[in-house]
């Protein structure tokens, strides 16, 4: 279905929609208005049938009791009076006379329902006389007139003879071919007469009609408005769908007319403006992708000797978006079984994917690039993954036996709508150089990790203390402040390697550096200096905070065993303090007098510390029952 099609259904059924549901709810409407009058007219007409009928049946009694009351030699000439005036048909004494022009009987009791057979009149009756009035058409019309309805006389009781009819009857054969409402009024005591009533309940013919005219006028007008709209609205979407697709078929001067200020027609303007912006940026891009091919090469010797992982990948993206004209990408590392993305452009960050899920995930696991369309070549993307069209997505491997490192992956190509094959050979190229470039950063900052730290237990190593205690007393030296350094040796060691072997030697060397950590600040720093013996390097701390930390770690170290698999292994640890500049102004003076507190504290018995004098060792506290040491100064 064409566009111009759906908007002209559209709008025809907005338009006449509404127009035929109101003209069907106004032709309901008049229905139930016209049938509830009907109703309400029928009740009336049967009560002024039943008033009429019982007011005749009244005159019938008054007249019949007003007979009975004149002297018998006056009833006949009484009754004759009565009916010349046409207050009743006839008169009946009880010696059986009638009036001339008297209804034969049998005649209808006003006081009791009819019976069976046929009745010419209705009659009152008293113990003398009978006062009937005949039941003809003339009764009918009359009751027709005092009720608005037409009167039937249900079979049963027969009209008078001779009485012309044809009338009331054409009436009725007429209205038969028209929706009456009908009521049947049973004979009751007052009403002795069986009689249908019938008043027409169908609408006025001009009504509908003018409905009828209205819906006709509103389609009719909603049809030429429907083919005006679509036809203006649809002619410039297919010019400017034809030159789309001019465009789509790689000619880029492909021009829309705009013309007029709507969306329409700016609409045509962007198009043209778009046009016009991705010819002069194709050819840019022609221009400049061989020369960035040209360069690849020179660019991976320059990645290969760089340090600077950060910079290697931001270079490895930039590189990868610039020679294959893509408009985003992310250069995702493999860490702990997860591709997390390093840097990115276009693309917003943190992007987590697991290995083996999604399009990067995939890639990751198998080591094979991956280049298509989402909706054609998938796989589906998983949450976190970034949303594109198109995609070329390349692994860092450095060997298969190694699995991915990461992968680079780019998204939806500028110029055209997807990568192609040279764009994957140009990344596979450039990914292998960008691989020994990682790993080469890797196995440098690793080799700088473990220069400075000592593997066991990951504490910093003896060059690494020389290095800071040079730093350290040069601020504390320029700021005026103190540093405290700490000598630390675990107690009867060697017998710890002799026991239990130096397997569980390693284990306890292990937990006592974590247990150190545990127990200093932040900013303070601490070493292995080789064997069992440690350093702590405490910034701005005095002497008395220095042995509120020997104090703390001498009773760290007693208090709780360390448990080497099913062994319980029980170390001491005896610990020299000295403070710059206090007992030293240079480093290694420092140190020196710290290692000479040591040695102090193992002379005195170990499990205990001492603190370094200016004319002596100065013995503090400990196990062997020393005075206790105060608390650390502010920040401890």
């Amino acid at each position: 279905m064409t566009l111009r099609t759906r908007l002209t259904t559209a709008f025809l059924a907005t338009v006449l929609g509404p127009v035929v549901l109101g003209a069907l709810f106004i032709g309901v409407t008049v229905n139930t208005v016209n049938a509830n009058r009907a109703a309400e007219r029928m009740d009336h007409a049967a009560s002024a049938v039943r008033t009429s009928i019982s007011a005749l049946c009244a005159q019938l009694s008054t007249v019949a009791e007003a007979i009975t009351a004149a002297p018998p030699e006056r009833r006949l000439s009484l009754s004759a009076q009565y009916a010349e005036r046409g207050l009743v048909s006839g008169v009946q004494l009880q010696n059986g006379v009638t009036t001339i022009g008297a209804p034969p009987p049998p005649w209808a009791d006003c006081a009791a329902p009819v019976s069976e057979g046929e009745h010419e009149a209705i009659a009152a009756h008293t113990e003398v006389v009978s006062a009937a009035f005949t039941v003809d058409a003339e009764l009918l019309r009359r009751l027709s007139d005092a009720s608005g309805a037409r009167v039937k006389l249900v079979p049963g009781v027969r009209p008078q003879s001779g009485v012309d009819n044809r009338v009331g009857l054409g009436r009725l054969s007429l209205l038969k071919q028209r929706t009456d409402l009908t009521r049947r009024l049973e004979p009751v005591a007052g009403q002795p007469l069986p009689l249908e009533l019938s008043v027409p309940t169908a609408p006025p013919r001009g009504m509908l009609a003018l409905l009828i005219l209205v819906v006709l006028a509103c389609a009719v007008s909603a049809v030429v408005a429907a083919w005006w709209l679509a036809r203006t609205t649809t002619n410039p979407l297919v010019g400017l769908a034809a030159a789309a697709d001019r465009v789509a078929a790689g000619d880029l001067e492909a021009r829309v007319p705009a013309g007029g200020k709507d969306e329409i027609g700016r609409l045509a303007n962007a198009f043209n403006h778009m046009t016009r912006e991705l010819s002069a940026y194709v050819n840019a891009l022609t221009a400049s992708r061989d020369q960035l091919r040209g360069h690849l090469g020179v660019l991976g010797d320059t990645l290969s000797s760089t340090h600077d992982l950060d910079r290697i990948l931001q270079v490895i993206l930039q590189t990868a978006r610039h020679a294959t004209g893509a408009s985003s990408g992310v250069v995702l590392l493999s860490t702990d079984g997860m591709l997390v993305g390093q840097c990115s452009e276009g693309i917003a960050l943190p992007v987590r994917v697991p290995i083996g899920s999604g399009l990067v995930g995939s890639v990751a696991a198998t080591g094979v690039p991956r280049i298509g369309r989402v909706d054609r070549d998938g796989p589906r993307l998983v949450e976190g993954e970034p949303a594109c069209n198109t995609y070329v997505v390349v692994p860092f491997c450095l060997s298969e036996s190694l699995g991915a490192q990461g992968v680079l992956a780019l998204y939806d190509r500028l110029g055209r709508d997807e990568f192609d094959d040279s764009d994957l050979d140009t990344l596979r190229t450039f990914a292998g150089q960008a691989s020994v470039a990682v790993d080469n950063v890797r196995i440098h900052e690793e080799a700088q990790r473990l220069s400075v730290t000592d593997p066991l237990t990951g504490l910093f190593n003896y060059r690494s203390l020389r290095d800071c205690m040079r730093r350290e007393t040069d601020r504390a030296g320029r700021f005026g402040r103190r540093l405290a350094v700490l000598a630390l040796d675990l107690d009867h060691f060697k017998d710890i390697n002799d026991r239990y072997g130096h397997a569980a030697g390693d284990a306890v060397l292990a937990e006592f550096a974590q247990r150190i950590r545990y127990e200093i600040r932040e900013v303070d720093v601490a070493f292995r200096q080789g064997g069992e013996e440690f350093a702590l390097l405490l910034p701005e701390t005095d002497e008395v905070g220095g042995m509120v930390v020997a104090e703390r770690l001498c009773e760290a170290i007693r208090r709780t065993s360390i448990h080497v698999g099913e062994l319980r292994i029980s170390v001491t640890v005896s610990i020299g303090i000295a403070v710059f500049p206090d007992h030293g102004t240079t480093g290694p003076a420092v140190l020196q007098a710290a290692d000479e507190a040591l040695y102090a504290a193992k002379t005195a018995g170990r499990d205990t510390f001492r603190v370094a004098g200016d004319s002596g060792l100065v013995g503090i506290g400990g196990a062997s029952g020393g005075p206790q040491a105060p608390r650390q100064a502010s920040g401890r």
